[in-house]
């Protein structure tokens, strides 16, 4: 039996280079802040797991990031190319983001069931987007084409990709995109 695999998807943390449309609102330092602290809090929680394995696909690829996951680069390509390049590595896997406050364990190994009995599972964002994306042996052959991007579409553009196929959705939660997004989950910034 293979083991489940826990993509990380995350970018080195550096000034300027991170959460760039947060960072327009609230600088770039807290911006940088904000990204190394929720990539701490994954990495803490994620490093506790034995119920799958957990990997670093980080960019750029040859950044130094500190880890106690193994790294994979995520390689060339737009955001659909860089997950579906990950995600094609194994036969079985979940991939996450690194900006979204309210995810652990429960909605990770949630995802997990669900791919017991579906093709591909998602974590609905409430912007529109995802959090979270996984597929198992039986994946759509191009999931992210022609999805557009950090808009309202995102998920019903990759989910169009997964016509055939079964889908499962995990919990809806916040990704951290604006300063309105920030301030929803902690009302005194």
């Amino acid at each position: 039996m293979h083991k489940d695999i826990l993509i990380l998807f995350a970018r080195a943390p550096r000034l300027g280079q991170v959460k760039r449309r947060l960072a327009r609102e609230v600088g770039a330092l807290a911006a940088l802040r904000f990204h190394k602290g929720q990539l701490a809090r994954l990495t803490r929680v994620m490093r506790r797991e034995r119920r799958w394995t957990t990997v670093l696909a980080a960019t750029p690829d040859r950044a130094f990031m500190r880890s106690p996951f193994r790294r994979l680069a995520q390689g060339r390509g737009d955001l659909g190319q860089r997950m579906q390049r990950a995600l094609g590595r194994f036969r079985r896997a979940v991939l996450v983001g690194s900006d979204i406050p309210g995810l652990g364990a429960a909605e990770v190994a949630a995802a997990f069931r669900a791919l017991g009995r579906a093709d591909a599972v998602f974590g609905p964002a409430e912007d529109g987007g995802f959090y979270l994306v996984g597929l198992g042996p039986r994946r759509p052959a191009r999931p992210f084409a022609g999805v557009r991007w950090s808009c309202e579409d995102t998920l019903a553009d990759t989910l169009r990709n997964c016509a055939g196929r079964r889908v499962a959705l995990v919990r809806r939660l916040r990704d951290v995109d604006t300063a309105a997004d920030l301030r929803a989950l902690h009302p005194r910034l």
